[in-house]
């Protein structure tokens, strides 16, 4: 559990097309076997500490034909943002993936101070 010690809590959140491979026949609508898609996120205000960070497929658009697999996850997390990442693998077709993400964490006070 994260302990949070700070009343300044902060709830920042987004929606992000991550890619649209069908219109350009782009490798996740083309390919096979392992690929990957990420994309940087920037919070619209730094966390103090690290927030925790949920993402989630808000929409999809895939070849029905075949079986789905799917990962999406956050990586590479600071108080500035973090990386969406979008994994498929096997014959899957992927067209287009949207991807839902909620940040919480603490957040500066107004006069605080950063003394390095």
């Amino acid at each position: 559990m994260k302990r949070l010690e700070n009343y300044l809590i902060g709830i920042d959140q987004g929606d992000i097309v991550l890619f649209s491979d069908f219109e350009d026949g782009g490798d996740m609508w083309t390919g096979r076997g392992p690929r990957e898609r990420r994309r940087r996120v920037e919070f619209s205000e730094e966390y103090r500490k690290l927030p925790s960070v949920q993402v989630s497929i808000s929409m999809w658009d895939v070849d029905t034909s075949r079986a789905f697999r799917a990962d999406v996850s956050a990586e590479a997390i600071d108080g500035a943002g973090f990386d969406v990442v979008f994994r498929t693998w096997g014959d899957t077709r992927v067209a287009r993936v949207r991807v839902a993400w909620l940040a919480i964490g603490e957040l500066r006070q107004s006069d605080e101070w950063n003394i390095y």
